[in-house]
């Protein structure tokens, strides 16, 4: 599994967990730090890891509101967490981080989904992340 793969992955766990406990995905991030540091059968956190989930923190709120927003039927909270976490690491790396193609970002939530989610939620994800793709220029400037 490429390196990136496993960076996104640990990223989405981290903000299920965050979800799941109530917590902020900084707090989870740094659990995770630190359980790596202390425990040998932890894999560290690298760097591609700790830029998605604190990329994603900075824009959190906004994300939320891109997802309500267009989301057809579906409000946030009545989400499966799964794909609400999914959602929030794809939108932001999807509008924000410049380095990765649009077709890769949609891509690996898309897979994502595929592995942790239902059957219906890789079609979800996949659509509701082509939305922002397309208008990407415009949710960047509304900041």
């Amino acid at each position: 599994m490429a390196a990136r793969n496993k960076a996104r992955k640990r990223a989405f766990q981290i903000l299920f967990e965050a979800d799941q406990r109530g917590e902020s995905v900084q707090t989870v991030l740094a659990d995770w730090v630190r359980l790596s540091r202390t425990d040998d059968r932890q894999p560290p956190v690298g760097e591609f890891t700790m830029e998605l989930v604190e990329g994603y923190a900075q824009y959190a709120d906004r994300i939320d509101d891109l997802i309500v927003t267009y989301a057809v039927d579906w409000e946030i909270d009545r989400m499966p967490v799964v794909d609400r976490s999914i959602l929030r690491l794809g939108a932001y790396e999807l509008i924000w981080m410049d380095g990765t193609p649009d077709a890769v970002a949609i891509d690996e939530a898309v897979q994502l989904a595929k592995e942790f989610s239902t059957d219906d939620s890789p079609s979800f994800v996949n659509g509701l992340l082509a939305r922002f793709k397309d208008l990407k220029p415009d949710l960047r400037r509304e900041q």
